[in-house]
């Protein structure tokens, strides 16, 4: 089988007629929107993200969150 006969180009550079302005940029990696669908990762708005140092922080802060709902509300407070 003979290889492919044309010689390796080095020339990488965008030639002046492609209009970047009008290509989509599309999201890549693991924070990807199709990759995120049915898994457990979860991307905070900066602000949040700022008030949770790290992943135990944040896993800690919803298992408080899962013990207050599950706390039964009082007989004045229900009024």
């Amino acid at each position: 089988m003979k290889k492919n006969s044309m010689p390796k180009q080095d020339d990488y550079d965008l030639r002046d007629e492609y209009d970047l302005s009008k290509m989509t940029v599309l999201p890549r990696g693991r924070f990807a929107p199709e990759r995120r669908i049915g898994k457990n990762v979860v991307v905070l708005e900066p602000d949040i993200a700022q008030a949770f140092p790290d992943d135990k922080a944040v896993n800690d802060a919803l298992r408080l969150v899962l013990k207050a709902a599950k706390i039964p509300r009082t007989a004045a407070s229900a009024r």
